[in-house]
């Protein structure tokens, strides 16, 4: 580690002690959501966002979550970052209560406790202004520090020290959306939230930012959540998380690479906080479930089978496996999954009920060499205006007239 990496590291580490009893921007740098629910209503129609989604991640995670157009991801990260309110549930961030902020409060709270990065850069940077200058404004904007060492020490982990004195459009884009990761972080925040940050890149530059924000999360400690469409994002961070239906529907954990076990990347589906489970599409048409399935409890495992298979204590010919093991081993360094679960009875959902917390059966192993992702991209309101009015919603069909939270005397910078 050189001289100035360290230095870098011994000032992050000094800065994530809490600074006093009336700053809860240290207060754990956390996640934890509890039964969100959005919907989005009109006169002629409603559209529900969000389904009692709940949601843990842990100070200094690197978090995915990965989803379809219109599965709430977006939203998600509208409410995660004080630009929408929910509907019903909680959503805390950092300590303060991201749900139920006061204007003044949510003012603060984008400035100091969360940072952003947009996946329009321009929504980041000012175009007439270089990066040094964007960096600058950025920390004058939201910290009554205006020494140049956070500054200095961004453009060095963001190695921009060769377009510092250049404007957006003078540089290239995976350049631009690291200037645009360094505004996000320039004031210290306890929180980075990254909306589809490489959904304008080519491939080879999206590697090269997602390993941008992996060394960010390593080196400064901060809670790191990007919301993308792209499944290959998984390769570069410690857990992926699937959202659909406005639900999260399962997680994959990958430590082979990133914590150097060896082991493989491990799929879990996720029981919500009232037992339900959510069933791979792919999964129930293969076995031809349709409107409900049948469950049986096992010693070690629960089986999953179409309505009308016989219960012989093995699927029939032809039929795959439907167990989960009873019981899944959670790697140590990371946020843990539910394990296995035991359930008893039949369900009238494909969308399966369990009992108890762990990880929850699915139509094969719980665990798995793979993840799954889904094409999409996600709209997101006016930095600009940075008004919980232009609430989050992903490119599902949402009315032009949807009621929204008035927060247009706002003002983000």
């Amino acid at each position: 580690m050189t001289s100035r990496s360290a230095a870098r590291t011994a000032r992050a580490q000094a800065s994530a002690a809490p600074a006093g009893p009336g700053d809860a921007r240290r207060a754990g740098g956390a996640i934890a959501c509890r039964g969100l629910v959005r919907i989005y209503a009109s006169k002629d129609v409603e559209v529900q966002a969000l389904q009692g989604l709940d949601l843990d991640i842990a100070s200094g995670e690197l978090v995915a979550i990965v989803g379809a157009s219109g599965s709430g991801k977006s939203t998600l990260l509208g409410i995660l970052s004080a630009h929408d309110k929910p509907t019903a549930g909680t959503a805390t961030v950092a300590g303060m209560p991201a749900h139920a902020l006061s204007r003044s409060d949510r003012l603060h709270y984008r400035r100091r406790v969360v940072g952003f990065v947009w996946q329009k850069t321009e929504r980041n940077l000012v175009p007439y202004l270089t990066v040094a200058e964007n960096l600058h404004l950025a920390r004058s904007l939201g910290s009554a520090d205006r020494s140049d060492a956070r500054t200095d020490d961004l453009v060095d982990l963001l190695q921009l020290g060769e377009v510092a004195d250049r404007r957006p459009a003078e540089i290239s884009g995976g350049q631009r959306q690291r200037a645009a990761i360094a505004v996000g972080l320039v004031n210290e925040p306890s929180v980075l939230l990254a909306d589809e940050p490489t959904g304008e890149l080519d491939d080879a530059t999206s590697a090269d930012v997602l390993e941008i924000l992996r060394r960010v999360n390593r080196e400064l400690g901060t809670t790191t959540l990007i919301v993308t469409h792209d499944a290959t994002v998984s390769e570069h961070v410690g857990r992926t998380i699937q959202i659909r239906d406005g639900r999260i529907s399962s997680e994959v954990l990958r430590d082979d690479d990133l914590l150097g076990t060896g082991l493989p990347a491990r799929e879990f589906t996720v029981v919500d906080s009232v037992g339900r489970m959510q069933l791979p599409k792919e999964y129930v048409s293969h076995l031809g479930i349709r409107d409900r399935a049948r469950l049986e409890l096992h010693d070690d495992h629960i089986g999953v089978y179409a309505e009308h298979t016989p219960s012989t204590g093995e699927p029939p010919s032809g039929q795959a496996s439907t167990s989960a093991p009873a019981s899944v081993s959670q790697p140590a360094a990371s946020a843990a999954p539910p394990s296995a679960t035991e359930a008893a009875g039949p369900s009238e959902s494909t969308t399966a009920p369990a009992v108890g917390s762990g990880a929850a059966p699915k139509h094969r192993k719980a665990s798995a060499n793979e993840s799954r992702g889904a094409a999409g991209n996600a709209a997101f309101p006016d930095a600009g205006a940075a008004t919980a009015g232009d609430a989050m919603t992903d490119e599902a069909s949402v009315p032009a007239d949807a009621n929204t939270p008035d927060d247009s005397e706002d003002d983000d910078r």
